[in-house]
């Protein structure tokens, strides 16, 4: 799996230590979680918004309503990016200006495209509902025409991408490790709690599998 290509757009500039253009890393992220952001442009205001994603190969599916006002924004531009981050500890130096986070993220860039056809707008949807939780398209209802229908679906197109992780203690200052300040990391994780039934299921129904076997990202 060849690397993405370091160029101005997807070059990391700060922290260029930390950088990677590996596409195996930085698909390995980005199959890690499920919430990316997007910015895009309304009326000449720069709105950022929290979206779920679902990829297959070099592509990122998003989903919205028909008219949606980010994706048609989306589909006007040249080129759009979206942000993944993955946050695992907070790290405390004896500094506050040498406080930092362990991270991984990654920054996509590409095309959005509009998918017209129902088939690969199916693709697209058990492609992010499978993201989210494996194992789920087939055992919920799947979208009725109607729902398609109402449905609009875009693809980025990835052509370039880069992935910066942090990992590890605090860096401080040499003349700051005789503080008698604590220092560390503190790794930080998202747990899966008992699942609560909606009120209205039938008492009878079990849990499925999609539900029982989740493991949070």
């Amino acid at each position: 799996m060849s690397d993405f290509s370091k160029l101005p757009l997807n070059k990391v500039v700060r922290g260029a230590k930390r950088a990677s253009y590996d596409r195996e890393t930085i698909f390995q992220i980005l199959d890690h979680h499920f919430i990316c952001h997007i910015g895009y442009d309304f009326e000449g205001t720069i709105l950022t918004l929290p979206t779920g994603y679902g990829r297959v190969d070099d592509t990122l599916y998003l989903h919205g309503a028909i008219k949606n006002r980010m994706l048609d924004s989306l589909l006007q531009q040249p080129k759009i990016s979206a942000t993944v981050t993955l946050l695992d500890g907070l790290v405390l130096a004896r500094s506050v200006f040498h406080h930092s986070f362990n991270y991984r993220s990654v920054v996509v860039f590409g095309k959005a495209r509009l998918v017209k056809t129902d088939e690969e707008k199916l693709t697209a949807l058990h492609c992010i509902t499978e993201n989210i939780i494996p194992g789920r398209w087939n055992e919920a209802r799947v979208p009725s025409p109607a729902e398609l229908k109402a449905t609009q679906v875009i693809a980025l197109e990835i052509s370039e991408a880069s992935a910066k992780i942090r990992s590890g203690g605090p860096i401080d200052d040499d003349e700051d490790y005789s503080l008698d300040v604590w220092a560390g990391t503190i790794p930080l994780a998202t747990i899966k709690k008992e699942p609560v039934p909606d009120e209205k299921l039938n008492p009878e129904t079990g849990i499925p599998p999609s539900v029982s076997a989740y493991t949070p990202f």
